[in-house]
């Protein structure tokens, strides 16, 4: 009986010890996925007040030196053949 008891004490601990370590792995993992979402979120957050200023920075630039307006071509008239010979 004694042995009988030591199979289910062995079992029951490397359950226990596979539990552990699926514990420590899912914290890992967790712990890895939450940093990657706040450097993203940083990242985003940077590049965004990169791109406002660099809009800013050309609407000033517009505002203080226009662009010239293209001139319209002159429209042609077209002349019709005077060398065609009508019958």
């Amino acid at each position: 009986m004694a042995e009988g008891s030591q199979t289910i004490m062995e079992k029951a601990e490397a359950r226990f010890l596979e539990k552990q370590k699926k514990t420590v792995e899912r914290n890992k993992a967790t712990a890895e996925y939450l940093s990657e979402a706040k450097a993203r979120t940083i990242k985003t957050a940077r590049l965004r007040e990169l791109r406002l200023a660099k809009e800013e920075a050309d609407r000033v630039a517009e505002a203080l030196n226009p662009a010239p307006k293209k001139k319209r071509a002159p429209r042609t008239v077209k002349k019709a053949d005077s060398t065609e010979v009508k019958s």
